[in-house]
């Protein structure tokens, strides 16, 4: 049987992981990239990111969850380096509040094991975190953090391996179907393939192929603020945690840097970004005084000034769950973007799910919430 010749285009964590999945199964994988992967212009970027099981989209999350754990693991294996680090994850607010409800939900419907923290046992437990009368912790120990860029390109050293070609630094300038499958043009050169898979991240619609796809990007910004304790603010003693707060919510990361801990606040806005080069490389001045009245108010433990700020884009769906199958409208095409915040942890179990549609096989995983014909047939119109 012929191998199957598969263009990746995009090498975030998404593409990367699917390269890999695909070049161990012994395709012929080519994978493209504007930029230098690992870079900052995307989604994979930002020295961390969640990983959790208790899951506040849905239990049907869960089993994806924990297949993607085992990958991670098989990748840290591949890569002898530590990329996930299960430190424990928090979930903090009112136990009326939607998120808080839905992770305990979550948790009880799947069997997970997980702590209900009340106000005074949370406060002793975790004092780094300040909390108001009448909030609760909703504690998931199998929670913890992964490294992004490192991640980014173990898995693209892991598809090298088996044998895939990656190309940083090439654009793809035009992407069209022919008699037997796609032509993909890249600085001057010309790929034919069999199948391509569209992993765009956030820029889906400066493809023209994936022109009218439902993802808008949108800026996130970070926002790090040093700790009087750097012992106390490290994975071993800080589990990760999603702050819920009508003034000030926000993601919270250990320290990883020996300095500072990251924050990316919910409760400011997160502008539309119409192209990659529109994306500011820094916040605005009234972010970041924003960012250190939440840091102020919430984290009792760290000096309420950002000693540094970056940026980076997502794409997000209207409803907020990740664009995954059979480009609509045309043959011989797979997309995955619209990740929408939260398909970093689900990377390797959806890149192994990639590589089945691309192969013409049927996952071996629940994806039917993901299909990008839930939005209409004709959005490629």
């Amino acid at each position: 049987m012929p191998t199957s010749r598969i263009a990746v285009v995009g090498t975030g964590i998404i593409g990367a992981m699917t390269a890999w999945r695909l070049a161990l199964r012994g395709a012929d994988v080519v994978a493209f990239d504007t930029h230098s992967p690992g870079h900052d212009r995307g989604a994979s970027a930002g020295e961390s990111r969640i990983f959790r099981t208790a899951y506040k989209e849905g239990s049907s999350y869960v089993p994806l969850l924990r297949r993607s754990q085992e990958i991670w693991r098989e990748l840290e294996r591949s890569a002898a380096t530590r990329l996930l680090t299960l430190c424990g994850g928090l979930t903090i607010g009112s136990p009326d509040d939607p998120d808080v409800a839905a992770v305990r939900r979550c948790a009880e419907e799947r069997g997970l094991e997980h702590e209900v923290l009340e106000t005074a046992e949370a406060s002793r437990r975790f004092p780094q975190h300040r909390l108001d009368d009448g909030e609760v912790m909703v504690l998931d120990p199998a929670a913890g953090v992964l490294r992004p860029e490192i991640a980014v390109q173990a898995a693209l050293l892991a598809a090298e391996t088996a044998g895939a070609r990656v190309l940083p630094r090439s654009p793809v300038d035009a992407a069209g179907e022919t008699s037997s499958g796609w032509r993909i043009s890249s600085n001057g050169a010309v790929f034919d393939v069999d199948h391509v898979i569209f992993a765009p991240g956030p820029w889906a619609r400066q493809l023209d192929p994936l022109r009218n796809l439902p993802v808008q990007p949108r800026m996130l910004t970070a926002c790090w603020f040093p700790a009087r304790d750097v012992a106390a603010h490290e994975p071993d003693s800080l589990p990760v945690a999603i702050r819920r707060h009508s003034e000030a919510g926000f993601s919270c990361f250990p320290a990883l840097d020996g300095v500072s801990i990251k924050i990316i606040p919910h409760h400011l806005a997160r502008p539309d970004v119409a192209r990659p080069e529109d994306l500011p490389r820094t916040a605005s001045t009234e972010f970041a005084h924003a960012a250190s009245l939440a840091a102020q108010r919430l984290l009792p433990g760290v000096t309420p000034h950002p000693i540094r700020i970056t940026t980076y884009a997502e794409g997000f769906t209207p409803d907020e769950h990740a664009l995954l199958g059979a480009l609509p409208g045309h043959d011989r095409a797979t997309v995955m973007t619209g990740f929408s915040g939260h398909g970093f942890k689900l990377a390797p179990v959806l890149g192994e799910v990639g590589a089945d549609l691309a192969l013409g096989g049927t996952p071996a995983h629940d994806i039917a919430h993901l299909d990008p014909r839930r939005f209409g047939e004709g959005i490629d119109d």
